[in-house]
This record gives C-alpha cells, structure tokens and sequence, in this order.
C-alpha cells in the first residue's frame, strides 16, 4: 500500500522570508501560523494602517521564496483587524488613547480609554457611576485600573 507523507513547511525559513520583506517597511509581523495540511498564516500590522497592497506584495514575495514543486502550501496574508485581540505589546502602543475592550482573566469585561503601555503592565481608565452617601443621583467618576498582560483573556480596539 502506498503511503506519502506531508512535509511540514520550515516556520523558521518562512518567518525569516516575512522579516526580510518586512525590514524595509513600516508593517511588523503580528502572528505567524502553518497549519498541518500547510497553510501559512501571516498576519502584519503598522503603527498606522496596513493597505491591501501591502498584504499582496508581502504574499508575492513569500511566494516568490517558496517552490511549490518541493513544498505544496496555501497562504493566507492579513492585517490585524480592528475586531481582533492584541499580540503584541506594540499593538497596545498605538492605541493609547483610544477606547479598549478588556476581558480580564477573572471573566470581568471592562471598557475604557488605554492610557499608558509599560513593559509589564498597562493602565486602562474607566468610568465608574457611584452614588455618594445623601445624594439623588449617581455620580461619574475616573478610575486607573492597571493590568499585567498575562491578566487578561484579550484586549482589543472597541469601535
């Protein structure tokens, strides 16, 4: 009985292949994924905005390093999407003062305005309503509360 086998594509050879390219652009990679049937998954992101154009020419160059006669492979190039939780700490850099949404690891979701990125920990200003002892209505007010990132399930842009 015949039997073949499928070849792992080297994660090494191909992340290198993305550092290369991505050396002389503003986009950095986010995440780099190969499936077990070979499907690469590269995900980038820019300190602005990554265009569609910059997915395509990314694609074209792995491609171009890649031979499809030794190494059978689908790939997939994409730019980290508004929706989709932070992986790196960079991401949380360029989102400072903007909106998040936070779900920490205790299951408590939290939305708020991110105000500093450090090595370790990030600082998430919320607004909390209270109602102060004698008075008819609630009161808002800010609140600091800071995070270590291995304390949260995900963070992310909150549009």
């Amino acid at each position: 009985m015949p039997s073949f086998f499928v070849f792992m594509i080297d994660r090494k050879k191909v992340e290198h292949i993305v550092e290369v390219f991505l050396e002389t652009s503003d986009n950095y990679l986010v995440a780099l994924d190969i499936k077990p049937d070979n499907t690469i998954l590269v995900e980038i992101d820019n300190d602005k905005a990554v265009s569609i154009d910059d997915c395509v020419a990314l694609s074209s160059f792995i491609e171009s390093k890649l031979d499809r006669d030794e190494e059978d492979y689908s790939l997939e190039v994409s730019s980290s999407g508004l929706g989709q939780a932070f992986k790196m700490q960079r991401q949380y850099r360029k989102n400072i003062g903007n909106e998040l949404e936070v779900l920490a690891c205790s299951g408590i979701k939290y939305r708020g305005i991110l105000k500093v990125v450090e090595e370790k920990t990030f600082v998430l200003t919320i607004q909390k309503q209270i109602k102060p002892e004698g008075a008819k209505r609630k009161v808002t007010f800010e609140e600091d509360l800071t995070f270590l990132y291995d304390e949260v399930k995900y963070a992310k842009y909150s549009f």
